[in-house]
């Protein structure tokens, strides 16, 4: 009597789970992770946690930062100070090219530059597993000239122009970027750069035809480095000038005569007492790098030319504070 009662309640619980399992794929279980295309894919647990230590908000703005050189891209969120504090350093596992802008479609270089990022160049159907576009060519670029398109950060691990992640890491890229649109951001900045602009690393291409352009994104950096607050970015005389806020609205004719900026004068970043250990550390996610830092370097400085400024140099300017920045995209 005893068995046939345990063996009724066996039977009657696997009816339910069955009942379960079946309203599930009726409804698509779309609570369920495991079943949600990659672009819906939630934050790893430990992604989240790692928030909460560093006291980031999932859906707190980010700001991204490229080093071809070191084949590295960093990701780095706002804090309730508004100042930004890094999050993790992802390895870039192939980009194509040398050092050096992308110029024309074609050239299988990967851009450098100041480039802004809205919700619509986030691409959840890429071929590439999940991409974002990086706007290039942006208000610079196009001043130049430059052609190209679909130029992406994304998966696959195979570059032709490309910034190429593995899938693992562009999904949590991917992850953040969603959330921070979601929970209000309009846009964020990437900063592309040929290597970290310090001035040991600069001062090695001195005779580099690219040195005058890598000057000026060097002033992008700068400032980031110095404020925790990426700087407002304008193109006017084919060139770009970091740091730089209209006094009025109005608009910027990216191969016209620039307009009176104003300068902001920011208290630099000085974290809270208890936090300097906080705002100083530096997490680099293992993963692996096609490109190797030292031959690239040694390719480019053996192709260097004299130095030749078709950017131009940025003179000082009278005054400039915080604002948007004034660059375009082309997704």
């Amino acid at each position: 009597m005893r068995l046939s009662i345990l063996g009724n309640r066996l039977v009657s619980r696997l009816k339910l789970a069955l009942a379960g399992v079946l309203a599930c794929g009726l409804a698509a279980c779309s609570s369920a992770p495991g079943l949600l295309p990659p672009s819906e894919q939630p934050l790893a647990a430990e992604t989240v946690s790692l928030l909460g230590k560093k006291g980031m908000q999932p859906g707190a703005p980010i700001f991204v930062r490229i080093f071809k050189e070191e084949s590295e891209l960093e990701v780095w969120k706002m804090r309730d100070d508004g100042r930004f504090y890094h999050f993790k350093t992802y390895p870039i596992c192939n980009w194509s090219g040398e050092l050096g802008p992308k110029l024309r479609e074609g050239d299988k270089q990967a851009p450098e530059g100041f480039y802004t990022i809205a919700q619509n160049q986030l691409n959840p159907n890429s071929k590439y597993y999940l991409a974002f576009n990086l706007g290039y060519p942006n208000a610079y670029d196009r001043s130049h000239g430059r052609t190209g398109r679909a130029l992406m950060v994304h998966g696959k691990c195979k570059s032709a122009g490309c910034y190429a992640m593995t899938d693992a890491l562009a999904e949590e890229i991917y992850a953040l970027a969603r959330d921070a649109f979601r929970s209000g951001q309009q846009s964020f900045e990437v900063h592309a750069f040929p290597f970290r602009m310090t001035d040991e690393k600069l001062n090695r291409f001195k005779s580099h035809q690219w040195y005058a352009f890598w000057k000026t994104l060097k002033e992008g950096y700068d400032f980031f480095e110095a404020n925790r607050i990426p700087p407002a970015v304008a193109v006017c005389e084919r060139r770009y000038v970091v740091n730089a806020v209209l006094s009025e609205p109005q608009r910027i004719d990216p191969e016209g005569r620039c307009p009176r900026f104003l300068k902001p004068s920011l208290q630099p970043f000085s974290p809270r007492p208890s936090e300097w250990q906080l705002a100083s550390e530096r997490l680099t996610v293992p993963g692996p790098k096609t490109r190797d830092a030292t031959e690239v370097a040694s390719t480019t400085r053996a192709q260097s030319q004299p130095a030749y400024a078709t950017t131009g140099s940025i003179p000082t300017l009278p005054g400039m504070s915080p604002g948007a920045s004034a660059l375009g995209f082309n997704p």
